[in-house]
């Protein structure tokens, strides 16, 4: 049973949270590791990150956007619906321990991405900088959760709606500019996370990234979720998600997914017209 518990909408509508039951999988969950979702038997599966797990309930929640026909299904689900497949968790667990001092920087539904990672490097100790971003401040999810899990804590809008008026790159650089840092966690946009990475590789400052290209499978399979990582060809489903930025191809990761999204949008569309009727 994958039943809806709690339902949100969020960022004006265009991020959707849910709380689904899931107790075998919120026990053994990780930061970092996520779930497929199916809304039916017919339906695309989904690959989603988990944005928290709650054993004593035994739910998962996920946070995602809704930019095709699969995630337009999801969204029409209501609290008491079911989803059609549940499978997780998979891939690699993020790697946290007390390194020092962190800068976790998130822009989008990356943030709910980036929240267990976060919450669980400020538990083992370290010094946590958050540095969020997105275009206007009505779009940007988590905010309380991300400052609960910081020391620190940064907003950025494109529009100055709030906090920096700019973008997450700029606060970045204020910051590994004026401290020593030992890690940083970047997670959103394709862009986002190659302009973050090109800065931090001239600091050379570890720096890690959780990538979400298409799967099919989540086992390795299929390999439609191939990366370029160094001169390696890696699987994110079974090799990351999470992997070293200053060795990922993200012009080619983003020329793959850049692919689909006519045919995104044309499915939406069309998904959209039929249910009007």
């Amino acid at each position: 049973m994958a039943k809806i518990v709690n339902r949100e909408e969020m960022a004006q509508g265009t991020i959707i949270l849910n709380e689904i039951i899931a107790s075998r999988i919120s026990r053994k969950a990780k930061p970092g590791q996520f779930v497929i979702l199916q809304a039916d038997e017919t339906g695309e599966r989904i690959p989603l990150t988990m944005a928290d797990t709650n054993p004593e309930k035994g739910t998962i929640t996920i946070i995602y956007m809704v930019i095709g026909k699969s995630t337009a299904r999801f969204k029409d689900l209501k609290v008491g619906d079911e989803y059609f497949a549940l499978i997780g968790p998979l891939g690699k667990p993020t790697h946290v321990e007390n390194v020092g001092k962190v800068v976790c920087v998130g822009g989008g539904t990356g943030i709910a991405v980036l929240h267990p990672i976060t919450r669980a490097l400020k538990a083992a100790g370290n010094e946590v900088t958050t540095i969020l971003g997105s275009r206007s401040y009505d779009l940007l999810i988590m905010e309380e959760q991300m400052k609960a899990a910081s020391d620190n804590f940064h907003i950025c809008t494109d529009d100055g709606s709030q906090g920096h008026h700019g973008f997450v790159t700029d606060v970045l650089k204020d910051v590994l500019e004026k401290e020593e840092i030992d890690l940083v966690v970047a997670i959103g946009p394709i862009p986002m996370m190659k302009f973050c990475s090109l800065i931090t590789k001239e600091k050379n400052v570890k720096t890690l990234v959780s990538l979400n290209p298409i799967m099919v499978d989540g086992t390795g399979m299929c390999g439609c979720c191939r990366v370029t990582v160094g001169n390696d060809t890696k699987f994110a489903c079974v090799d990351g998600p999470e992997f070293d930025a200053h060795k990922v191809d993200f012009d080619e990761l983003g020329k793959r997914l850049a692919s689909y999204l006519d045919d995104e949008k044309q499915s939406l569309e069309a998904y959209e017209k039929a249910n009007k009727q």
